[in-house]
């Protein structure tokens, strides 16, 4: 019995060494492959945030910082946080309103979200989805009296490709959609507004 099962262990090692001009060549690994699918991870991104009112036009607009955490399960889901910040003041645009356009509208564009990330992977690239809950604010908004804080929270999604770099290396562009509802706290119930990002990254996995 042990002579017998001593031989399967031959064979199924010989079965992975090839043969080339009459010499043994061990087969060739792909160290992206052979990489850990599971393990925590750090990004940081840049994005092109706006929120959009289809009833009167309008339309805020900024550069910003994203930055995420998560955890990795395996090689089709992930748990990820994010929070995203506009940098400086925002760019409004009036629509078919009689305001004013400005490049430097005095005001504060954040969102944070936690959410469940399917994926599928296919050789380096990666697709990924994002659906969770988060929270959409804009503040120190200028009021008839000092300033305004307004904020939406709910139901956020997205989807995105990434492509491994290396073993621990990755980046990533994705589109997130952090509010699409009808009002926006401060505006009107009949308006429609979305709030949403693009967002190009790098991450490392420990």
């Amino acid at each position: 019995m042990k002579r017998i099962v001593l031989m399967i262990i031959s064979i199924m090692t010989l079965s992975s060494i090839s043969f080339a001009g009459g010499k043994l060549v061990a087969p060739v690994i792909d160290p992206i492959a052979s990489v850990v699918d599971s393990g925590f991870y750090i990004g940081i991104g840049a994005s092109a945030m706006s929120l959009r009112d289809d009833l009167s036009d309008e339309e805020f607009t900024t550069a910003g910082i994203m930055f995420q955490a998560g955890y990795q399960f395996n090689r089709y889901v992930a748990l990820e946080g994010r929070y995203t910040k506009g940098l400086g003041k925002l760019k409004y645009d009036h629509g078919n309103t009689n305001n004013p356009d400005s490049d430097d509208f005095p005001a504060d564009f954040t969102n944070i979200g936690i959410y469940l990330k399917p994926m599928l992977p296919v050789e380096n690239f990666v697709l990924y989805g994002l659906i969770g809950y988060g929270e959409v604010k804009m503040t120190n908004l200028p009021g008839g009296v000092g300033t305004a804080d307004r904020s939406e929270s709910g139901l956020q999604w997205g989807a995105g490709v990434s492509y491994r770099a290396s073993e621990n290396v990755s980046t990533s562009v994705d589109y997130v959609r952090f509010y699409d509802d009808t009002g926006f706290d401060y505006r009107g119930t009949t308006a429609n507004v979305v709030a949403d990002a693009w967002t190009l990254s790098v991450s490392y996995k420990f």
